[in-house]
């Protein structure tokens, strides 16, 4: 057998424990055919295998996110003015203005999601003077985790809220003093007026959609990233939403590995969303590139807790175990995996008692259902679910919620959110992901930083040492660990003969780097199947092109996604509240008019030069 690929000169991180650090790698027919000596590898090549350099670079297994919305996030990547990985309010505010300048009516700016204000050097969000300053006639809605919206003057005429307009249950359209809608909107206790607002922004046309999911696929495999499994979501509708996903499939566009859930949509309809799904698809179909995955996370909307640390934990209705039974129950009978959202332990008590309840009947072991999250839960659950055969997948939704959840349950409650080591001890199979894009960052390097360092993005060191895990574990839980939960070991997730030819180069050594450059990491070659699917440096003329981003307006033609720390290295100045002991000549103490200014704020020499201006905080 000849190999298509080989890599030499790396240092290859397998997580084959019994070939742990070989010299070289070799790749035929999409697989990995063999890890060892280069010599060996070498003997393996025919007059047209490819042999690929990697210039002593640390070499890894593609990256599985078992939690994430990116067949949704797909169709609107293109339009989304991303700030994940922006430090501070004033390069966002940059940004927005930058792009609001660009967006043609009658669309909006849209800021959906994967930042936190503690990120920003700040430490606050801006406020609605400011962004109707920036943008006082294009529509902008600015998403910050679940827990708010902040909307601009035209998008609140955009969508229609006035004096008159109610609020939607289950959240609250603040207002002045006079009544009128003043722009922020709250989930007060759940998300759905967050969603159902934004859902009523213009969407992309299925040609865009198509370069956008494109698009947001080749972000992901630039950080590392060669297989998700896809949490559905809200306004997700199988199968109308899923035919730019399954034509991407189709035209052989796939970069990424998706398994997909199923979310039901329709409250007190769950049961007949879920029968009818169990007639039109089944677990396991498809191919190693776009596959059924089961039920979830939503699988009856009585049992949804939603996330949002700066308020009580709302309490949940007395339906929960007569909605989720026959749910469950349905699901067993048929043998579909299912992922249900809990991030309480009191939610996780309950789901517990209906799947104990059910198992009883239909036994749960070999279904590998799981729950998602479940920062809170108690040693007695993980006890339990243990002994159900269940897993539970985490996110690092604490490296942006943490300081809320801190302020309203105290450092040592958060101790343990959730407790990591102690699934693991348990037995319990454990899995890591981002819940992208909305409620945290599709970087998978901020999640990995988080389980290695416990911090949040805001610096504040939430675990006890006893509760980290080191390097190699927490990377188990980004490759092999995952498949568990596509029910899919032993197919991918470890450079190994046999297993699907998933690999990643870094353009830093992460088992090597100081922690808080671990957040920073990216990939500087991606393979998927042993085809290269991103490139760059060094490896830039391997990677296949990829056509720009539609509209032309798009922010990720400016922009990009993610933003590199290094990036931001320019910025100076701090956009702050005004501490000013006196007002400057050019603008007084109005820092937001200062902002939507014309004067060459982005221009230090001609801004402070000609204008004097003390705005600006250093």
């Amino acid at each position: 057998m000849n190999a298509d690929v080989i890599l030499i000169n790396g240092r290859f991180s397998t997580l084959d424990r019994s070939n742990p650090n070989p010299q070289a790698v070799a790749i035929s027919d999409g697989k990995f055919v063999g890890a060892g000596t280069e010599q060996d590898m070498r003997s393996l090549a025919g007059p047209v295998t490819q042999v690929i350099d990697l210039a002593g670079r640390r070499t890894i297994p593609g990256l599985i996110d078992s939690h994430m919305h990116i067949i949704r996030g797909g169709l609107n990547y293109n339009m989304e003015l991303r700030w994940d990985g922006v430090r501070s309010l004033s390069q966002a505010m940059e940004m927005l203005k930058r792009q609001v300048a660009v967006t043609p009516p009658p669309q909006w700016v849209r800021v959906v999601g994967g930042f936190t204000e503690h990120q920003f050097a700040e430490k606050r969000l801006p406020t609605l003077d400011e962004i109707n300053v920036v943008a006082p006639d294009t529509p902008v809605f600015i998403l910050h985790l679940y827990d708010r919206a902040l909307l601009n003057s035209a998008a609140l005429r955009a969508v229609g809220y006035t004096k008159d307009t109610p609020n939607p249950p289950g959240g609250e359209i603040q207002r002045d003093g006079a009544g009128n809608p003043t722009g922020l909107l709250l989930a007060r206790p759940n998300a759905s007026i967050l969603y159902s607002t934004l859902a009523r922004g213009p969407k992309l046309p299925p040609e865009y959609q198509l370069n956008s999911t494109r698009h947001f696929m080749r972000e992901m495999n630039r950080l590392g990233v060669t297989s998700i499994i896809d949490a559905g979501g809200g306004f997700q509708n199988y199968p109308d939403d899923y035919a730019v996903i399954e034509k991407l499939h189709e035209d052989g566009e796939m970069t990424l590995r998706l398994a997909y859930n199923l979310f039901t949509q329709k409250p007190k309809q769950e049961l007949a969303d879920f029968a009818g799904w169990a007639k039109q698809v089944s677990p396991g179909q498809g191919d190693d590139l776009y596959r059924h995955n089961g039920a979830g996370e939503m699988l009856v909307y009585s049992a949804a807790d939603f996330e949002d640390f700066r308020f009580e934990r709302p309490d949940m209705p007395p339906s929960i175990e007569q909605d989720l039974e026959p749910v469950v129950r349905l699901l067993a009978e048929n043998r579909w995996p299912w992922r249900l959202h809990a991030t309480y332990d009191e939610t996780i008590t309950r789901a517990l008692d209906v799947f104990e309840k059910v198992n009883k009947d239909v036994p749960l072991q070999g279904l590998n259902w799981f729950f998602d999250h479940a920062e809170t839960i108690s040693d007695k659950n993980i006890d339990r679910i243990a002994a159900l055969g269940g897993g539970i997948a985490v996110q690092h939704r604490m490296m942006f919620q943490g300081e809320d959840f801190v302020e309203r349950y105290g450092a040592k409650a958060a101790e343990r959110t959730p407790p990591v080591a102690r699934m693991l001890e348990a037995g319990v199979p454990v899995g890591a992901g981002t819940d992208a894009t909305r409620v945290a960052s599709y970087n998978p390097w901020v999640s990995l930083a988080w389980l290695v360092t416990g911090r949040t993005l805001g610096g504040l060191k939430l675990y006890p040492q006893r509760s980290l895990l080191d390097r190699e574990t927490a990377l188990r839980l980004w490759t092999d660990a995952n498949t568990w939960f596509s029910t899919e070991q032993g197919k991918k997730g470890q450079i190994a003969a046999g297993q699907l030819a998933d690999l990643v180069v870094l353009d830093r050594d992460y088992f090597s780097v100081p922690e808080d450059e671990i957040q920073d990491i990216e990939s500087v070659l991606t393979l998927l199947g042993g085809k290269v699917v991103h490139g760059s440096g060094d490896f830039a003329d391997l990677a296949p092109e990829l056509p720009p981003a539609m509209p032309d307006w798009s922010p990720v033609r400016t922009f990009g996604g993610y933003q590199r720390r290094a990036d931001a290295g320019a910025a100076k100045y701090a956009f702050v509240g005004c501490g000013c002991s006196s007002a400057c000549n050019v603008h007084g103490h109005n820092h937001a008019r200062a902002l939507g200014a014309p004067a060459p704020a982005s221009d230090e020499g001609a801004f402070w030069g000609a204008l004097g201006c003390s705005c600006w905080a250093f």
